[in-house]
């Protein structure tokens, strides 16, 4: 199993719509992928802005590639990110799974 993560921030007014956003958008459109096991999306308040994780799990790197792409290390962002995001990473991290419980 890969877990991929991406993290981003947004402007505190932007938040809760951010959060709207990713639950209706993006979490049905990693679901929608051949080998995603589970999406998390994280929020966390640092000073004057808000993070968001994103934490997916993947059966292993070819389904991440039906995903993001063959240069699956890239973040992959939706047009509406524009609206919400302080700054656009280009880079996503991935890890394996060496663990885990039931």
């Amino acid at each position: 199993m890969v877990v991929r993560l991406w993290r981003g921030r947004v402007p505190w007014e932007k938040a809760d719509a951010y959060a709207r956003f990713l639950a209706e958008r993006a979490v049905p459109d990693y679901r929608s992928v051949p080998g995603n096991l589970g999406v998390y999306v994280l929020r966390r308040e640092l000073g004057e802005a808000v993070e968001f994780s994103t934490l997916t799990l993947w059966r292993d790197l070819e389904a991440v590639r039906a995903f993001a792409g063959e240069d699956y290390a890239r973040a992959k962002y939706y047009p509406e990110d524009q609206d919400f995001l302080l700054e656009f990473p280009e880079e996503v991290e991935h890890f394996e799974v060496v663990a885990k419980s039931p």
